[in-house]
């Protein structure tokens, strides 16, 4: 469980003097507001309760702070943050707060305030740069496409006064942040508290800091459910299967939107020796201050059986990964070309590497030998990859052919990965399309191992043909031809 605060200031006292005051509900809204953890995320179900527990916290906050309590709540677009700021309005107005247009903030008599603001742009966290606030609010944590806007915002929480500052966030389930978030606080558990160790660059001195995750589901919040009994009905007619699993239950492993929708858990097999005859290849997407991404591939040259999984003839298995980055969705390692070489080289001793494609940009010169050319002089040769992201009507090319070989023939894919693989069943599967360009991939997010993922693919592509080929029946082909395999059903 949380560390928590005392009964003091949950909220039940205040509310005994004046009914009209905000209190938690019994249950995870409760463990959020008293939580005594550094980083809280309340993440889950719509419906929760958790807009309510954030707000809340704060009027808590503010009655013991009073004045030393400031506090900066962030939703990604000034449209979102609308009914938040209704919402506040009802539940600080007992407490005697008001709003101000011009400071877009709430303030209390006693002179605490809670600023309310936007971030349409990860850059724009480096406007409160100097700012002090005892309690920063995320609010939709998960439409961040990287923490490193939100960690911008945790370097403004100090207190003068020696208040305990706090970081605390909310969010659903999906969007363009969803593989982060749920690596850094949904996958270590509900409830339990992580600590990290920092070391204070000036000094050398340690510190930890420590985070949790309280999962947030709809019978949570039974006065929602009271005041509006058709709510459930109307969410779940509201959109897709893995939507309506992702709003109902706070389910992270249903990703609404996702680039890649016929991922599943059949794409994953437990590790396996791969035959001496098989291809092997490696593919590579280039990265310094961003992580690199190095697949090691095989290809099935006969259909083979995993357990109850079946393998079929030229499928791509993903039996090896190296991603370049410190911790799930940080800048990259900065290792050099040389260092990646000898890394690779290291990793792959004894094995025959048929084919090798990376990256085109590491065959680009900028005053010196290319990436590609220092990697050469270690006995790494790369060949260029095919970088097609978009396919044209009637061809296989970029996305095309990795959502292809994802699904695969009547629930058999052509693409498998070991789940030792632990960096791409992290990210791809999460990844999101573009806003403005629904065919593409989201850039903003994760999408090294994609890019990496799209170069191994296009080097042994499906092949898609222009026309049902003659005395092939029609509707047979149309159902097939997305694995490039023509069979009868």
């Amino acid at each position: 469980m949380p560390k928590a605060r005392t009964a003091a200031v949950t909220g039940e006292e205040a509310a005994g003097a004046d009914d009209a005051r905000w209190k938690a509900q019994p249950g995870p809204q409760q463990d959020f507001v008293a939580s005594e953890v550094f980083e809280v995320v309340y993440g889950g179900a719509r419906g929760g309760g958790k807009t309510d527990g954030a707000l809340g916290e704060f009027a808590l906050h503010a009655r013991e702070h009073e004045a030393n309590a400031q506090g900066l709540m962030v939703r990604r677009t000034r449209r979102a943050l609308e009914p938040t700021i209704v919402r506040a309005r009802e539940i600080f107005r007992p407490e005697g707060a008001v709003w101000s247009a011009s400071r877009s903030a709430f303030e209390w008599p006693s002179g605490a305030r809670l600023y309310f603001r936007h971030l349409a742009r990860d850059a724009d966290a480096d406007l409160y740069q100097g700012h002090a606030y005892s309690r920063v609010y995320v609010e939709e944590l998960t439409q961040f496409p990287s923490p490193i806007p939100v960690n911008k915002l945790k370097a403004t929480l100090r207190s003068a006064a020696g208040v305990r500052c706090a970081f605390r966030a909310t969010c659903n389930p999906g969007g363009v942040g969803h593989a982060w978030v749920k690596a850094r606080y949904v996958d270590p558990g509900p409830g339990v508290i992580v600590t990290e160790t920092l070391v204070d660059p000036f000094n050398g001195a340690t510190v930890t800091i420590d985070r949790t995750f309280i999962p947030a589901r709809l019978p949570d919040n039974p006065a929602l459910l009271r005041n509006d009994p058709t709510y459930v009905a109307r969410l779940a007619q509201s959109g897709s299967e893995p939507l309506v699993r992702a709003w109902l239950s706070g389910d992270w492993t249903a990703v609404e939107g996702a680039f890649f929708d016929g991922w599943s858990e059949r794409n994953i097999v437990e590790p396996f020796e791969i035959p001496a005859g098989w291809t092997r290849m490696r593919a590579f997407d280039w990265g310094y201050a961003s992580p690199f991404s190095v697949g090691w591939w095989a290809v099935a040259s006969e259909e083979v059986r995993v357990g109850e999984r079946v393998i079929p003839r030229g499928a791509l298995i993903r039996y090896r990964e190296w991603y370049g980055a410190p911790k799930p969705d940080a800048k990259g390692a900065k290792l050099t070309a040389r260092q990646i070489a000898l890394g690779i080289l290291e990793r792959e001793a004894g094995e025959k590497i048929a084919l090798s494609v990376a990256d085109p940009s590491i065959f680009a010169h900028h005053g010196g030998p290319s990436v590609g050319e220092t990697m050469r002089e270690e006995g790494l040769d790369f060949r260029r990859a095919d970088n097609t992201r978009v396919g044209t009507l009637g061809a296989l090319s970029g996305w095309d052919q990795v959502r292809a070989r994802i699904a695969g023939t009547n629930g058999v894919p052509d693409l498998v990965v070991f789940s030792t693989c632990r960096d791409f069943i992290r990210t791809v599967p999460s990844l999101q399309h573009d806003p403005l360009r629904p065919e593409d991939l989201d850039t903003r997010s994760e999408d090294h191992i994609a890019d990496e993922t799209r170069y191994a693919c296009l080097a042994r592509p499906l092949i898609a043909r222009p026309a049902t080929p003659p005395g092939v029946d029609g509707d047979v082909w149309r159902r097939n031809w997305g694995s490039g395999r023509l069979s009868r059903i």
